[in-house]
Order: structure tokens, then sequence, then C-alpha cells
């Protein structure tokens, strides 16, 4: 019997969510305009090395499987943000090779990405699957929305703490600040994470701990991915999370250009408008952990509807960027763009709450595989999402020589995207889904009496 996490230990596990995006900010943002603007390198390099650790991150379901067999998610949890903490140091590194040798930076770099895609998944996996295990089912909307905006709060702590100790700027105080975050991120990890799992009496997930000597084969990984791919509402909830997370991550790389190209905002003005958005998905988290309390006065499918409304609002925003595409200078962007970052962290929020609540919905308790395919299949789409969201605008500009349809039809697109993702959504009431959220339900209720 688990007993839940109180509000400081899903704090705690905030915490580490909060250092693994303070890494993966620096080499995904700090990164990239070093190479493209103080190594004047190609902007399609950074894109690539970005591409390269999403891809790696397919390898979710072998590391959530691990962790399975391993009867323990702590030394995951640790070890992937040791491994994360070296890749986002040698990443940094590269940059400082490449001003030197191009060919050996790319090649440190390369490898440097892997090392990021690695620690991401490996720690990332172990850090939900833990969170799904110790959280009552009453406090999941509230602790995905917490840790959530900890990491956004990670995000911004280190992009300005890093900022203003960046300058003036040499490779080597990049290298030395990194490798900094990187040693702070493992060390607020340890401590967020040791007894977490004893202290909420976490019980061994397949029930027969494995050893290093006796490290699960590959044939019984593949037989275990089989298994829980068999299951109809696991293949349901990954296919919702590709094609959501498809339509969610293109956004990132098509709203500032669209608001210069076609509303003549200014780089500046561009820039607050990413705040506007990200000031938006933050009203949503908080709305989806409000409206979330529901669970434990037996709303248990309260978590699913806020998913499945956060993807129809997200559709009717992009409807209308795609309608505002053509309006131009006067159209109320800033509102629109606003109501789709609500609509954003309302969807998102809740897709993490209902990953949490599924996790362990399988025939065989396999939380950890399980875990790591919705982690794979996010993962896929954000690294094809903005390949095909930019993709989109070249060709249609191509075409039609304007700019204003290109962004027309990749917000349509996108559209269309987030309406079959609620489509999806709703399929997840079947029968199975619906008892297991009713035994979440009985289970909120035992907690909160």
């Amino acid at each position: 019997m688990t007993t839940g996490l109180g509000w400081f230990g899903i704090f705690r596990l905030g915490v580490i969510q909060a250092s693994l995006g303070a890494i993966v900010v620096l080499t995904t943002s700090t990164l990239n305009r070093v190479m493209v603007v103080e190594l004047a390198l190609p902007a399609m390099l950074p894109g690539a090395l970005v591409a390269l650790h999403y891809a790696v991150q397919i390898l979710r379901p072998k590391f959530g499987y691990a962790s399975d067999c391993g009867g323990s998610r702590t030394p995951w949890i640790i070890g992937g943000m040791v491994v994360l903490a070296l890749g986002g140091t040698l990443a940094a590194a590269s940059t400082l090779v490449m001003a030197h040798s191009t060919l050996m930076g790319v090649i440190v770099a390369t490898l440097a990405f892997l090392l990021v895609g690695a620690g991401v998944g490996a720690s990332g996996t172990s850090l939900l699957v833990l969170l799904a295990a110790t959280v009552s089912a009453s406090r999941r909307a509230a602790a995905a929305t917490i840790t959530w905006v900890m990491m956004i709060m990670g995000f911004v702590l280190t992009t300005v703490i890093v900022g203003q100790l960046l300058d003036p700027f040499t490779f080597g105080r990049l290298v030395w600040l990194t490798a900094a975050v990187g040693g702070l991120a493992v060390l607020f990890t340890t401590l967020a994470v040791a007894g977490i799992e004893k202290r909420a009496s976490v019980p061994s997930t397949l029930g027969n701990p494995t050893s290093a000597e006796s490290a699960p084969s590959r044939d019984e990984f593949l037989s275990a991915l089989r298994d829980v791919m068999s299951e109809p509402l696991t293949r349901r909830f990954a296919l919702f999370v590709f094609i959501s997370m498809l339509a969610y991550s293109a956004q990132d790389l098509l709203l500032e250009p669209f608001a210069g190209a076609v509303f003549d905002f200014t780089p500046g003005e561009s820039t607050k408008l990413g705040g506007v958005q990200h000031g938006g998905v933050l009203l949503g988290m908080l709305l989806v952990a409000l409206i979330g309390s529901g669970i434990a006065k037996g709303k248990h499918d309260v978590l699913r509807r806020c998913m499945i409304g956060g993807c129809l609002a997200s559709a009717a925003a992009l409807g209308m960027l795609s309608f505002g595409a053509f309006e131009g200078v006067g159209w109320p962007l800033r509102q629109v763009v606003f109501g789709l970052g609500t609509a954003n962290g309302i969807f998102a929020v809740a897709a993490i709450g209902c990953m949490m609540s599924l996790v362990s919905s399988g025939r065989r308790q396999r939380d950890g595989l399980r875990m790591g395919v919705w982690g794979a299949a996010q993962a896929i789409a954000f690294g094809l999402g903005g390949l095909l969201g930019t993709g989109v605008i070249d060709v249609i500009r191509l075409i039609v020589g304007t700019t204003a349809p290109a962004y027309a039809t990749a917000f349509a697109i996108q559209a269309l995207f987030f309406l079959v993702a609620s489509y999806l959504a709703a399929s997840l009431s079947s029968q199975q889904a619906r008892e297991h959220w009713a035994r979440d339900s009985r289970s909120a209720a035992l907690t909160a009496n």
C-alpha cells in the first residue's frame, strides 16, 4: 500500500524537474545562440543537435523497463541527472573546440547531445513514474502543475543568473558556468530524492529486483514491450501524446517569426509575445490544479475532460491565428496568443496528470516501460514538430510567394492535429480507463477520509 506524498514531498520532486530544466535550457537556447552568432555557424547545426537529443529519447521505454526490473527509481533519477550534467558541460566545451576546429567541435557536440538526450530520458522517465507511484489521485493535478511550474522556474532562473554572469563573454566562462549548473543540479537532485521511495512505501514494480549482473536481456525487453503495446489503452494514449505534442511543439518556432513577418513586431516586441504566451500557460496550469481537486469529490475523469477541453481550445485559438494571418496589423494578436497559452497549459498539465493516473492501468505492472513508451512518443513528436512546422512555411511560401498564407496553413494544420487529439482523448473513456479512474477515485476518497 502506497502512502501518498505530502506537499513538501511533491515540492522536493519538483526540484528535480527544475534541475532538469536548468541544464536543458542552456543546451537548447544559450548554446544555440553561441553557435549561430559568436561562431557564425549555420542555424541548421544547433537545430540538428537538438533534434538528435530528442531522437535519443526513443530509448525511454528501455530506461523505464530497466528501472522496473531494478526495483528502485532513485538510481535512475540520480544517474540520469549525472549523465545530463556531463552532456551539458561537454556541449558547452564543444563550442570552445569549434572556435579552433569546426569538425572536431561538431564531433564533440554530437557526443554531448547524445548524452543530454540519454540523461533526460533516464532521469525524466523514472521521475514521472515515481510521482505517479507516490502521489495520491486527489493531488495528481496539483502535483503535475507544481512540477511543471518549477521546471519553468528552472528555465527562468538559469537564464537570468547565467545571463548576468556570462558577460563579458568567453568560451571558458561558458564552460565553467554550465559545469556549475550541472553540479548544482546533481546535488539538488540527490538531496531531493533521498529517502523518498522508502518514506512513501513504494513497492517494487515487478516484485523481483534484478542486480546489475542479471540485467534483463534484449529478448526480455522486447517481449515486455510487445506485451505493453498490446494494451489498447496504452496504444491509444501513446497516439494521443504523439499527435497532441506534434501540434504543441510546432508553435515554438512559428509564433515570433509570424509576429514579425505579418504584424511588423520588432524583435523586442516578439520576444515579449513569448512572455505573453508563457503567462497564459501558467494560468492554464493553475486552473487545472484548482479544477483537479474535484477528483477527491468523485469526479474521477476530470483530468480527461480538461485534456479534451484544452485540445479543443488550442484548436480554436490556432484557427483564430490562421484567420489573423490575413488580417495583419491591428488584429488582437496578443490576446489570442494569451488564450492559446492558457489552452496549452490546461491541455499539457491535464495530459501529464492522466499519464500519471494511467501508468499502472495495464494487465501487468510495467509502469516504467509504459511511461517510457509515452515519453518516447512525446520526444519524437517534439523532434518532428519544429521541422514540419517550419517546413510547411517554406513550402507554401515558395508556392504562393507570400508569407500570410504560409503561416495560415501551418496554424490550420496544427489546429487539425489538436482536433484529432481531442477525439483520441475522448476515446480514453473506454471501460478499462473508466474502471481504472474509478479505482483512483475510491483511493482518493479513502485518502481524503
